[in-house]
C-alpha cells in the first residue's frame, strides 16, 4: 500500500507498507530509496511478521525536499513515517541512515527497539569517508552536482567510502547508473549526516539496540560497530555472513525478526 505522510516543513514523505503485524521502520542509507536498494527485498522478508514501512528519504524517489537541508528535517521525516505506522515502532538504519536512527532515538522518537547496520560513525580509524573527512568532502561533492556532473559526483562518493576501483568502473554501465545519478544530490545529505555525527551523543540512547555488521566489512566500519556498542548502554552486537557494507537479506530478515519480534 502506497501513501503520504507529512513531516514538520511541509515536505511529502513517500511511504509503502507491506505485511501484518507489528510495525517496523526502514531506514535507507546513501544511494538508495524504496525502488533501488536493499529495503524492498528485506520488507518482504520481514513481512510475514510485521507490518513494515519503507519510505522514501527526503529528495529521493516519490519524496519532496526543502532548502536548507539538516539532519533535524531527516529526524523529523522519520517521526512522521513513525507516525503513520501508529505512532511507535521498531526501526532499522543502514549505514547513514543508522545514524539518523540514532540521533531520532537521542531526540525521544517513539522507538520500541533499534537495529542499525554499519553507521559510518567517527572513531580512531576512520572517519566518515576514507582519506578525508565528510565535512572536507561535502563542497566538493555539491559543487560537482551543482555543474551537472552527477557520474563524477557518484563515483567520487563511491571511492571516499571504499568501493573498489574495479567495482566503480564496472557499475558505470550498469542498467541502474542513472537511478545513482537521479539521486546524486542527496549524497551531500548523507556527507552531513555522517559530519554531524557524535558517538558519544549516542550514550543517551535508551531503548534495546542492536548493532549488526557483515563478516567482511572494513577496518573502520568494524571498528564504529565495536565503538558503538561500548557507548549505547546494555546494546548488543551480531556478525552476520557478508560483503563490504552488504549482508543478503536472506541473512539479515532473521536476525531483525528474533530481536524485533514482541
Amino acid at each position: 500500500m502506497e501513501a503520504t505522510t507529512v513531516s514538520t516543513d511541509g515536505t511529502g514523505i513517500a511511504i509503502t507498507r507491506t505485511g501484518t503485524g507489528p510495525p517496523v521502520v526502514l531506514v535507507d542509507g546513501a544511494m538508495c530509496h524504496r525502488a533501488f536498494g536493499p529495503s524492498p527485498a528485506l520488507a518482504e522478508r520481514l513481512a510475514r511478521e510485521f507490518t513494515v514501512f519503507t519510505y522514501d528519504r527526503r529528495g529521493r524517489g516519490g519524496s519532496g525536499d526543502g532548502a536548507p537541508y539538516a539532519v533535524e528535517r531527516e529526524v523529523d521525516d522519520l517521526r512522521a513515517v513513525i507516525a503513520a505506522a501508529g505512532g511507535a515502532a521498531c526501526v532499522h538504519g543502514v549505514s547513514s541512515g543508522g545514524i539518523i536512527a540514532l540521533e531520532a532515538a537521542v531526540r525521544g522518537a517513539a522507538i520500541d527497539r533499534l537495529s542499525v547496520f554499519e553507521p559510518p560513525l567517527p572513531g580512531p580509524a576512520r572517519v566518515g569517508p576514507v582519506g578525508e573527512g565528510a565535512a572536507e568532502l561535502t563542497p566538493r561533492l555539491a559543487s560537482l552536482v551543482a555543474e551537472g556532473r552527477r557520474g563524477e559526483a557518484v563515483e567520487l562518493f563511491q571511492t571516499s567510502i571504499g568501493v573498489p576501483p574495479g567495482m566503480v568502473a564496472a557499475m558505470r554501465d550498469a542498467p541502474f547508473r542513472p537511478a545513482l545519478e537521479g539521486i546524486a544530490h542527496t549524497l551531500v545529505y548523507d556527507l552531513t549526516v555522517t559530519a554531524a555525527a557524535l558517538m558519544s551523543r549516542y550514550a543517551a540512547v535508551a531503548v534495546p539496540t542492536l548493532v549488526l555488521s557483515s563478516t567482511d566489512t572494513s577496518a573502520g566500519l568494524d571498528a564504529s560497530a565495536r565503538a558503538l556498542i561500548d557507548t549505547v548502554p546494555g546494546a548488543h552486537r551480531r556478525t552476520l555472513p557478508g560483503h563490504f557494507h552488504e549482508v543478503a537479506p536472506d541473512d539479515l530478515a532473521p536476525a531483525l525478526t528474533a530481536f524485533f519480534r514482541p
